[in-house]
């Protein structure tokens, strides 16, 4: 499908793309060093060491995924759903067959809401369960298709597949196209803010992070998840990671502790809410 089949399917609205001061930085620089090099061929040193230098700081905030630098980022609910003492829990990487429908479990046995952030080709092998975190009352949004490392390496060509395909693939399944984005591991691309004002996306990554991916602890996980934790965080964890299991009930606790109710990112974010 091109981009205006995908439009004209329902799948995603077009937004108009405002770049980021640094990107628009970076396109005005690109832009005068073509001029002097035209005008004073004798500047290219100048002229090349700028330009490094701008990539390299591009580079740079590739690798800080709670940054703004290269576009809009929700890492806090907005102000009204602090007001109202709501976090949100994300869950990246399902639907797993095994953990998946236990998380959903604990966060009906807690009554809380959360979103799912699903890989589009694991939603299209497991598509009951992503129904089934709908039917639940849970949203489940965009983590790109294939779950590529190397996303934030990506041309727009490339990356705009990855991205329009899970939303193909979600909406196929759900019915309702997701309205946010999580990249593959939080790198973010200085290209990637485009491709999602042409689907209609908006990026997320987190107040916090568990870190559930890569550590098998459970009160370690809780650790990173708990100090400060207050109305308006993003938590990250997996539901692909069976520690969460063991890490979930602990947190759901202490969110009830301390009068925070969990929501799910267009529960928290509506402004009807």
């Amino acid at each position: 499908m091109t981009p205006d089949t995908y439009a004209a399917a329902g799948v995603y609205s077009r937004r108009r793309w405002r770049p980021a001061p640094a990107i628009r930085l970076s396109i005005l620089l690109h832009g005068a060093g073509a001029i002097s090099l035209a005008l004073h061929p004798d500047m290219w040193p100048w002229v090349a060491a700028t330009l490094i230098a701008n990539h390299l700081v591009l580079l740079a905030a590739v690798f800080f995924p709670r940054g703004r630098l290269l576009g809009p980022n929700l890492n806090r609910l907005p102000a009204s759903a602090v007001e109202r003492g709501e976090v949100c829990l994300t869950f990246d990487d399902g639907p797993d067959p095994e953990v998946t429908p236990r998380v959903l479990e604990l966060l009906e046995r807690y009554q809380a809401k959360a979103s799912f952030f699903c890989v589009g080709e694991r939603a299209q092998a497991h598509p009951e369960i992503v129904r089934e975190i709908v039917r639940r009352g849970h949203s489940v949004e965009n983590h790109s298709y294939g779950h590529s490392r190397a996303f934030a390496l990506y041309g727009i060509s490339l990356m705009r597949r990855e991205v329009e395909s899970a939303q193909a693939a979600v909406t196929a399944i759900t019915g309702r196209a997701p309205e946010f984005f999580r990249s593959p591991a939080g790198f973010r691309s200085p290209l990637l803010d485009f491709v999602l004002a042409t689907a209609g996306l908006r990026y997320v990554s987190w107040t916090r992070r568990g870190f559930d991916a890569v550590s098998s602890d459970p009160a370690r996980v809780l650790a990173r998840l708990t100090p400060g934790l207050a109305a308006g965080d993003v938590l990250l964890l997996h539901d692909s990671a069976p520690v969460s299991l063991a890490v979930l009930p602990a947190l759901l606790e202490q969110l009830a502790a301390r009068g925070l109710k969990s929501v799910s990112l267009p529960g928290a974010c509506s402004p009807s809410s």
